[in-house]
């Protein structure tokens, strides 16, 4: 967006009237909370005859495995069935956990810094140096683990058509021996709601690496998420990789955390034969097995995955207005004022908002004096920096329309009075 394009005098003849409404906003002493994409009561309730599912006594598995009990460490076998189609993986290449995806990326790195990888026993600890690659904006609780245990972040830039930097990516990779991993939303990113090219994802899987233990984390969060009958469809990275001969690369992990239950969903993870064998390896020493009562719960309540992409359709028709509503009063307050531009996404959870440079801080900070709290500003890239400072991430799901629209005005206030402040400041 060109500084050269704002008409900052008509913007400073409308700051008394900008002011004004800011004023009664505050007035109004609003509690929205618009920071992470929680599902919203009503996508909750859906799910909710999962609760009562199982009648008394009525607590096998098809294979007659008694889900009360230990046993079964990779998820019981219908579990299996239905997570195998929704990460297109078949159940050799499969592993289906607890109720968190995050908790199993976070696991599965922690595996890697004490134990090494099915391809190198020498554990990432004893390395001088580990690097992550990350495209940003991106999702915070990835650069988190990164911080967590002290993992180098590497921003690499998001592309506008929903790809990472190739380029860089492939450059990097080639030639440093401590880049050892990738994170990647590829599906409605967050927060971009962009999806990756089929020509991205060969060069993902095709590209030569210094490290032989190099892994993609392919969080594919959003893959029935859906919010328009036009739907993205993207390539099997995993696929991919076993055709370049590079089939231990990725992991695919997946969940029904904003699909059921967001607190007691199932996650699953897609990899290669080895993959998964160093995973139940290393799985078996912390657990005898997951929430088997919980998988059984999904899979008679979903049946198969077109029960899950029917109950998806009816979180489209709960979450599409929402979307709809910011999109609406963004073009309303916004348009042609050359301060901020946002993304209309297909599907996900998230819109991507971008404002003019040195800016979201400001705008954040302003929204949530008015009652709109959003996520912080800088949270979508490494270490919490974003370097141009305007990037913000919406997250509608939770709130009413209603009080979408009421936040989405107050933002569009924000915007353009912080606007005013900084190029004023630039003048």
């Amino acid at each position: 967006m060109p500084l050269t394009d704002v008409d900052l005098d008509s913007l400073i003849a409308s700051a008394a009237q900008l002011k004004e409404q800011y004023r009664v906003f505050q007035a109004r002493g609003l509690k929205l909370d618009m920071t992470r994409g929680k599902p919203c009561a009503e996508q909750l309730d859906l799910a909710n005859p999962m609760l009562t599912i199982l009648a008394q006594s009525d607590y096998r598995d098809a294979s007659g495995v008694d889900c009360r009990n230990y046993g079964v460490l990779d998820g019981i076998s219908e579990a299996k069935a239905l997570f195998a189609e929704y990460l297109e993986v078949s159940t050799d290449e499969l592993f289906v956990g607890g109720n968190s995806s995050l908790g199993l990326m976070h696991d599965i790195i922690a595996r890697c810094i004490t134990h090494g990888t099915c391809d190198s026993d020498l554990p990432w600890s004893k390395l001088e140096t580990v690097k992550f690659l990350c495209p940003a904006p991106g999702y915070d609780r990835h650069f988190a683990i990164c911080e967590h245990f002290s993992i180098e972040m590497i921003s690499v830039a998001l592309m506008e058509n929903g790809d990472p930097d190739m380029a860089q990516i492939e450059q990097l990779v080639a030639k440093d021996p401590s880049i050892k991993g990738l994170w990647f939303v590829p599906k409605y990113g967050n927060p971009s709601g962009l999806s990756i090219s089929d020509a991205a994802v060969d060069q993902l899987a095709k590209m030569s690496c210094a490290a032989n233990d190099f892994r993609i984390f392919w969080d594919n969060a959003y893959h029935v998420h859906h919010l328009a009958e036009q739907q993205d469809h993207i390539k099997n990275l995993l696929t991919a990789c076993k055709s370049a001969g590079n089939d231990n690369r990725v992991f695919v992990i997946g969940s029904t955390s904003k699909i059921s239950f967001a607190g007691a969903g199932i996650a699953a993870l897609g990899a290669s034969s080895k993959n998964i064998h160093w995973l139940r390896q290393h799985a078996s020493i912390q657990t005898i097995g997951s929430d088997k009562i919980n998988q059984l719960r999904h899979v008679r309540f979903f049946k198969d995955f077109q029960g899950i992409e029917a109950h998806m359709r009816d979180h489209g028709r709960i979450l599409t207005p929402k979307f709809q509503t910011v999109e609406r009063v963004l073009k309303a307050q916004l348009a042609g004022k050359h301060l901020a531009q946002w993304s209309n996404p297909k599907g996900g959870y998230f819109i991507n908002l971008d404002v003019l440079d040195n800016c979201a801080t400001k705008v954040v900070a302003m929204a949530k004096n008015a009652g709109v709290v959003l996520t912080a500003a800088g949270a979508t890239f490494p270490y919490g920096n974003d370097p141009r400072d305007r990037n913000i991430r919406i997250a509608p799901s939770l709130p009413s329309v209603t009080e979408i629209e009421q936040a989405m005005e107050i933002l569009s206030v924000c915007i353009q009075l912080v606007s005013i402040e900084v190029l004023s400041d630039e003048e």
